[in-house]
């Protein structure tokens, strides 16, 4: 039964088909839409690609959906246009949590807390957060989440490989 599962996330999920081009876009638009990266990196990791590939990839996709989302709140024509705007419960409080912490929230936050953390980049642009500081604090923290992800998915992956046999 978890060979089936197993075998079923490494073949039916949209991102993990097209490999590392796949894990590019899934990177990308989950710095703005709450999709995780972490079952692509552990199905890319289960069909042995390799880790540095993994995080070069997810990290330099994950810094460009940071400034698309930066661009998006930045830019809110284009953001009412897609009629993306955030919800305002979430939106509050994206923005109490930026008053409270300033930019250590992108650092802390962003990466780690799905709908809130995804707002967090879209209000740092609504707000004309200054892009110097957001590079800064938003790189910080996509490139230590990378590292945590791809971390504990070749962990996670050695456990379950030994589980198994």
């Amino acid at each position: 039964m978890l060979n089936e599962f197993i075998n079923s996330v490494l073949h039916d999920t949209i991102f993990i088909k097209y490999g590392l081009l796949g894990l590019f876009f899934n990177g990308m638009f989950s710095s703005f839409i709450p999709i995780p990266t972490e079952l692509t990196v552990s199905a890319l990791l289960l069909g042995g690609t390799k880790p540095l590939e993994i995080f070069l990839v997810l990290t330099f996709s994950s810094i460009v959906g940071g400034y698309i989302a930066y661009y998006l709140g930045y830019n809110g024509r284009l953001l009412r246009r897609l009629r993306k705007t955030p919800e305002k419960k979430y939106e509050q409080k994206s923005i109490n949590i930026m008053t409270k912490y300033g930019w250590s929230t992108i650092i802390f936050v962003s990466p780690w807390i799905p709908i809130i953390g995804d707002v967090v980049s879209i209000i740092a642009g609504t707000k004309r957060y200054s892009i110097v500081k957001y590079t800064i604090a938003m790189t910080t923290g996509k490139t230590v989440k990378s590292v945590a992800i791809v971390f504990f998915g070749v962990h996670f992956i050695h456990w379950l490989v030994t589980v198994l046999h």
